[in-house]
């Protein structure tokens, strides 16, 4: 691996250890190896960094849930279906432990949005990136064949969704609604538009 690599890397491992306020370009670059010069060359700065680590961080988990990763090995439910959309809930809720320090971090941008102002700015530039990237999990689209209107709106909705359960799993995950509990809940929704 190159300097470019290993500071991603090592700003990754900062990222789950400290969190993004607590991390210092001192901390990437003992963690990585490199030293500070190579932040600014690579990266243009340690915020720069940070973000493109934590999308890393993201990525690397949302891998593990498209069809044929190790969270959805076999996806044999319909695309669309109430049964695909229990599914795929139940294999992200059950990737919590996993990924808490993940979404810590989004939290941690969430509520220290004011001190973390550049980092911010550079996630909602990545958030459609986000939601488009959940859509072929529930329609077996691949991402670059979605269109903006489908992420527009039902990426939302997942993205939203996502979010929810993020805050209730972190919060206290014996009460955090399970994938059967948001499954039966849209099947009423569902039928509730149906009548009217």
């Amino acid at each position: 691996m190159g300097h470019r690599e290993d500071l991603l890397e090592g700003a990754k491992r900062c990222l789950l250890e400290k969190g993004f306020l607590r991390t210092t370009a001192r901390d990437i670059v003992k963690e990585s190896g490199t030293n500070l010069a190579s932040i600014g060359y690579h990266y243009g700065s340690k915020d720069a960094l940070l973000v493109q680590a934590y999308v890393a961080l993201i990525e690397e988990t949302g891998h593990r849930f498209e069809p044929g990763g190790e969270g959805l090995a076999a996806l044999a439910t319909p695309a669309g279906s109430l049964e695909r959309f229990r599914q795929v809930w139940t294999s992200i809720t059950s990737a919590v432990g996993e990924s808490r320090a993940i979404w810590m971090l989004s939290f941690e941008v969430v509520l220290a949005g004011d001190r973390l102002e550049e980092i911010r700015r550079m996630l909602v530039a990545a958030e459609e990136q986000g939601r488009t990237g959940l859509l072929p999990l529930f329609n077996d689209i691949a991402e670059e064949e979605q269109d903006k209107e489908t992420a527009d709106t039902e990426g939302r909705f997942y993205q939203t969704l996502l979010q929810g359960l993020m805050v209730q799993w972190v919060f206290n995950p014996e009460t955090a609604t399970d994938a059967g509990q948001l499954t039966e809940g849209l099947r009423r929704v569902a039928e509730g538009l149906s009548r009217s």
